[in-house]
């Protein structure tokens, strides 16, 4: 479950920062609304899943997860483009997570 509150951190997020995208530096009302309420979304599954799951973890996952899937909203959704440094980070970015989810004493399970 603590997995599940940890996801749902991540998801927000990326529909947070999906929306700022949206609110055109807060001057659209409606997507800097949801940009706020899902931030707060966000935080409040963050602190739950805290509970269970040591900080450096969850915050290594939630930025990680958050990276790759706020960058694939920006190519998808708003057309922009990644080139291969931005791929080859973000790659290395999500295998540092797995490395440390993997091999990691620091982390329970």
């Amino acid at each position: 479950m603590k997995y599940v509150f940890l996801a749902l951190a991540i998801l927000c997020e990326v529909i947070g920062s999906s929306f700022i995208q949206a609110s055109n530096q807060f001057s659209k009302l409606v997507p800097s609304v949801i940009a706020v309420v899902a931030y707060l979304s966000c935080l409040y599954f963050f602190s739950i899943s805290l509970k269970s799951i040591p900080l450096g973890v969850a915050y290594a996952i939630w930025g990680g997860l958050g990276i790759v899937l706020t960058a694939l909203v920006s190519v998808f959704v708003f057309r922009q483009s990644l080139d291969a440094p931005a791929v080859i980070g973000m790659t290395m970015i999500v295998s540092g997570v797995i490395v440390m989810n993997v091999f990691s004493r620091s982390i329970s399970h």
